[in-house]
Formats: structure tokens, sequence, C-alpha cells
């Protein structure tokens, strides 16, 4: 066990990213709402994603250079759109996620403190911890965390699945109207993560290959795969909790990502008792928290070797980028949060235009004529062909449906 924790990292860096507000709010609100209705648009959508995630894995060990790397031979004009594409995204993905984990972490622990307060705490230890810790601590948290959030998720799940209070009946939902459309465009959009979450895991198997250079590729991909089938069985999860716990009570669940998982924890405990805060309230703040160091980790670290491919060569890069980003979401935090929303519907509108670019960028990496690496089999192929369509039509139906 100690010899494969040591192989494993990115793929459990992946998880640690991806399991954030898409799990704990996204998909425990589609089971409050929908019951078990949604379960096929996560699997669905896991399916489509899942070429993309995996040429991240599969080129980063094969080459040895970063996805990143790959995107430059592509085009000169391609580092350039992806530096403004994070530049206009991370700080505000930041912010969010940040105020969804002091949020928890205010109701989990009890102290009435400014939310702003908690959020700068949060940040703060985040950043203390990539700075003085490097790759190799960041490594072994995630782990840890990673570990602690399983277990304390699927022992959440038991309990409310062994309530006598508490029933499940397997249904099937489809779209009807515009809320039940808009729902189920974010469900699906961030599920189980934005797509340049690709670019993140390349640059966290670059740095893993540092520390263990004879890094093979069945390794990397047992890993990569091992993070990616948790993130699923981890949502899959919180979708039955959100199904047993608050589906059916005829309650109006919050809009906002804070005020929704205090919700759902709160609706917990006075449907299971008290024994069971512990469970959901650890569950749900190591949810939050791995979200927020990867994020904080990951933006960084792509954004300076992005620049330094586009010719910047900038000493220290990663620690100045980092230190950006955390000045920048607490200027947002501080100075900025009343706009809060509108940032989010920008990025969010970046993000799911996007989607389509890095899925492009990944198929013509593996199978365009700029390729060095070894093809995956032809089922990945058409796979991605059918995923990128997938992205196209999903991109086009956000559109219409945020003009209407």
């Amino acid at each position: 066990m100690r010899n494969l924790l040591k192989k494993l990292g990115p793929g459990l860096l992946f998880a640690g990213a991806a399991i954030g507000v898409s799990h704990l709010v996204q998909a425990t609100k589609a089971g409050a709402v929908f019951g078990t209705g949604l379960l096929w648009a996560m699997l669905l959508v896991h399916l489509f994603k899942y070429p993309t995630f995996e040429f991240g894995t599969r080129y980063t060990t094969a080459t040895g250079n970063t996805i990143l790397y790959g995107y430059k031979k592509l085009g000169r004009w391609v580092l350039p759109v992806y530096i403004v594409v994070t530049l206009a995204t991370m700080f505000t993905i930041q912010t969010a996620i940040t105020i969804v984990t002091a949020g928890i972490a205010e109701g989990v622990f009890g102290l009435q403190i400014d939310i702003k307060i908690w959020s700068l705490v949060i940040l703060l230890i985040s950043t203390l911890i990539l700075l003085l810790g490097k790759f190799s601590l960041f490594d072994n948290l995630i782990k840890v965390i990673v570990i602690c959030l399983s277990l304390t998720t699927v022992i959440a799940l038991l309990v409310s699945v062994f309530n006598p209070n508490n029933s499940l009946q397997f249904t099937t939902s489809f779209p009807k109207n515009v809320f039940e459309i808009s729902f189920l465009i974010a469900f699906m959009g961030w599920m189980p993560a934005p797509l340049d979450v690709s670019v993140w895991q390349s640059v966290w198997v670059y740095e893993k290959a540092k520390n263990q250079p004879k890094l093979s590729l069945k390794t990397s991909l047992f890993d990569f795969n091992l993070g990616y089938i948790g993130t699923l069985l981890i949502g899959i999860c919180f979708l039955l909790m959100g199904a047993l716990v608050m589906h059916g009570t005829n309650q109006e669940f919050s809009a906002s990502g804070v005020g929704f998982a205090n919700q759902f924890l709160n609706m917990y405990t006075s449907t299971l008792g008290n024994y069971a805060f512990a469970f959901i309230g650890l569950a749900a703040l190591t949810c939050m928290f791995s979200t927020t160091i990867t994020a904080l980790d990951a933006s960084p670290r792509a954004l300076a070797k992005a620049i330094e491919l586009v010719g910047f060569k900038i000493k220290n890069g990663y620690q100045y980028c980092l230190v950006f980003l955390s000045f920048g979401t607490i200027a947002i935090l501080f100075f900025m949060l009343s706009e809060m929303a509108l940032l989010v519907k920008i990025a969010t509108i970046v993000s799911f235009l996007t989607a389509p670019f890095y899925a492009i960028l990944n198929y013509f990496l593996m199978f365009g004529k700029h390729s060095t690496v070894k093809q995956p089999k032809p089922f990945f192929k058409y796979l991605s062909i059918s995923g990128i369509l997938f992205l196209i039509g999903f991109g086009l139906w956000y559109v219409t449906t945020l003009f209407n």
C-alpha cells in the first residue's frame, strides 16, 4: 500500500480539484430536485469528457513535456489564447471556491466570523502550504485529504441509506422548462470539472515525473483512472444523498452555493441526528478544501509554464503567479464581492464556451500530424470525436438558453 500511494499523485490531485462545488452543491442539488433522475446525465458527461482529460496524462508521460508544449506546436496563437482565458477566469473561480469553503467551515466549526475573514484564513493557509511545502508536501497532503473525503462520504451515504425514514426510487428525468434546462446545463458543464483541468493534470504529471523519473504510462494511466472513477463515484454518492435527504421535502432550496451547502448540512443533521453531522461535515469540508488548494496550485503552475513557453522566462515564475492569484482573490473578496454574481457568470460563459477548444486541441495532439505519442485504441478516437460534437452542441445549447 505504501509503494502504491508513493506512485499515485496526479490522479488524486485531479479528484481533489474536481470534487468541489460540482459535487457538494450541483450533484446534491440534482438529487434534491430530481431524485435519481439526472444520474444518466452524470454518467454521460463523464464518458464524453474522459478522452480529453486522459490525453493530458498520456501526452506528458509519453513525451516528458506538459501538454502546453504540445499546444505551442499546434500554432503560435494557442498559448496566448490559453493565457488570456486563464487570466479571465482564475481569479473569479478561486474566489467562488474559497467563499464556499469558508461557508462550510463556518457551519462545521460553528464560529460566527465574517465570511471574508474565513476566506482570508483559508487562502493564507493554502498559500503557505504551497509556498513552503512545495509540490511534494502538496502531493502527500492531497492523498490524505482525498482518502478522508472518500471514507467520510461513503459513511455518510451509508448512514442515509440505512435510515428507515429514507427511501430511494430510481427514475429518469429530462429537462422540460427553462429552470430545468438551465440547471442541467450547469450540472453537466461543471461535472466532473471544466476541461482546462486537463492542462492541470498534465502539469501535475510533469511535476510528479521530476521526483519519479521512471514513471511508466501504465502507472500514470492507472493513477488517472483511479482518480477519475473515484470522482464519478463520489459524485454519485452526493447525488444519492441529496435524493435521500432532501428530495420530496417541498422546501425551497437556496440559489447560492454557500446557502445550499449549509442547508444540506442542517437538513442532514435534523433528518439523521447529530451523530451524522461529523461524517457529512468532514466530507463537505475536505471536499471544498481540496478544491481550494488544488485550484490555487494548478492555475499559477500552468500559467507560469505557458508564459515560459511563449518566451518570457521568469525565475520562480510559479511562486510569483501563486502570490498574484492570492492577492487577486483577496482583492475580489474585499472590494468586488458585490459584483461576484456577474464575475461568476462571465467565468461560467468563458469556461463553457472554451470546452470544445481544449477537446479539439487534445484530440489533435493525439491523432493529428504533430502527434509524437503512441495513439490509444481506435475506440478512444471515436469517443473523442463524439465528445467534441457533444461539447459543441452543448455550447450552442447553453448560448441559446442564456439569450432566452
